[in-house]
């Protein structure tokens, strides 16, 4: 009861906010606040096109649509001095900075909908690790992880030569009895060395050794002090969470099709990314140079995507741009975003959560990704492989056990999107309409479509 009033306050206090910034910058103004408040509107949507020209064209047209993206704040900012409304602008700032803080405290996710649930284990007799000791810059050797595994009883394989067939490694470990497998490394590893650990229905042990770690951050482990993932060999618990496949290649984040894949199998993107990312971005965006794709997911089809993503569980839509994280791992489904943004205009019209077409989402058991092409480059946890069309991407729901330190920093909860109907309605005393995450044992419903509400979340 409690929660619910302090839900509602919070959401009083946000509407409350938003009408005063609204309030601050009009009546500042002396009359000419709504023609202030349309420029502000201007320019972002300027900014917001010439970003996507910026991306989408090359040469001269390239350079003037970066000066149109550095031109409009600044003409906005030299309006508001000469107009003498600078103090007015940063009060209304602050006041809507507090106004989205404070909605999407009122809107926040149940924890239910984001807390793994874990079991009680007894620690693992035989345990194997497979370690990288050039993952992450050297992370094995710099928080000494190899000795700290052997001290707490582990197996320790390092692969300290390339060409190493990791998934042998772990099967050999296994055939002279070890009890647990874990990995020291990054995703696309770590991905490998679970699907047999799956197979044969042990534990899996992450450790956070990784450059990005993805996989960790998402299971909630300390990724600057990867030692202390080792916990789990001594005091431990342990969930289970699915495992993605594509065309039967295991992945434990995500697998990507188009613009991305594209540029990261270009052989100057390890020497110059961001050089080869945006010489590249211009034919791949205008579809001059790529497949064309064709992703279904139950009721999506979406035809032409510039790219398309398919993850092992939904990231949170409140962050699609970042694609950073995914506030389960347990609910049996695949995550799709299809990508396609043809204009400017479709561009701005995302600002508006117009994503019908630009960004739209699905959740699914199975995915297929069709093409002109007999086979695509595709981004598997962050390395690019080429596999042959169609590919099929499948979730094995509940398929790994993954043992995990009982002391650790745990998932951060997802951020509410914010929709000021919903909020509206909180306000009133009304319950906000949520969709409410599926428990393991019941997986959400196959191939539901939807769009998403806030544009915005590799391996």
């Amino acid at each position: 009861m409690e929660t619910s009033r302090t839900r509602r306050w919070e959401a009083r206090a946000a509407l409350a906010l938003a009408a005063a910034a609204l309030l601050v910058l009009l009546e500042s103004a002396n009359g000419r606040g709504l023609w202030l408040v349309a420029l502000v509107v201007a320019t972002v949507v300027a900014v917001v096109a010439g970003v996507f020209w910026f991306l989408r064209h090359g040469r001269i047209k390239r350079w003037f649509a970066l000066a149109l993206v550095v031109a409009a704040p600044l003409a906005l900012v030299a309006v508001f001095v000469a107009e003498d409304l600078v103090l007015s602008a940063v009060v209304a700032a602050l006041l809507w900075a507090a106004a989205l803080g404070t909605a999407r405290a009122a809107l926040r996710p149940d924890p239910s909908q984001w807390t793994l649930p874990v079991t009680e284990v007894p620690p693992p007799r035989r345990p194997f690790l497979v370690m990288n000791p050039r993952s992450g810059g050297g992370k094995v050797g710099r928080f000494a992880l190899r000795e700290r595994a052997e001290e707490l009883g582990a197996e320790v394989a390092l692969l300290d030569r390339p060409g190493t067939d990791v998934q042998q490694l772990a099967r050999d470990a296994l055939a002279r009895g070890a009890d647990l497998l874990g990995v020291a490394g990054g995703d696309g590893t770590q991905a490998l060395v679970a699907d047999v650990a799956a197979e044969h229905g042990v534990p899996f042990l992450v450790v956070s050794a990784g450059t990005r770690n993805h996989f960790a951050l998402d299971l909630g482990l300390d990724r600057e002090d990867p030692s202390r993932c080792l916990d789990a060999l001594r005091d431990g618990v342990e969930a289970r969470i699915d495992l993605g496949s594509v065309n039967g290649r295991p992945f434990v984040n995500n697998a990507s099709f188009g613009a991305y894949a594209e540029i990261v199998e270009d052989p100057g993107y390890r020497e110059d990314k961001a050089g080869t990312t945006i010489a590249a971005l211009p034919d791949l965006l205008s579809r001059r140079r790529g497949a064309h794709l064709r992703a279904e997911a139950g009721s999506l089809v979406a035809d032409g995507p510039q790219a398309v993503l398919v993850s092992n569980g939904s990231y949170d839509e409140s962050d699609l741009a970042g694609i950073g994280r995914r506030s389960r791992l347990d609910r049996g489904v695949l995550g799709v975003i299809a990508i396609r943004v043809d204009s400017a205009r479709q561009a701005v019209e995302l600002l508006r959560g117009a994503h019908q077409r630009g960004i739209r989402t699905a959740e699914a058991r199975e995915v297929l990704v069709t093409a002109d092409v007999p086979e695509v480059p595709v981004g598997i946890d962050g390395e690019t492989v080429r596999l042959a069309t169609p590919v099929r991407c499948t979730v094995r729901p509940g398929a790994l056990r993954v043992r995990l330190p009982r002391d650790r920093p745990g998932v951060r909860a997802p951020r509410a999107r914010v929709q000021w109907s919903s909020l509206w309605s909180l306000a009133r005393g009304r319950p906000p309409r949520v969709q409410p995450a599926a428990p393991p044992d019941r997986p959400a419903p196959v191939g539901t479509e939807q769009a998403a509400q806030v544009p915005g979340t590799d391996g």
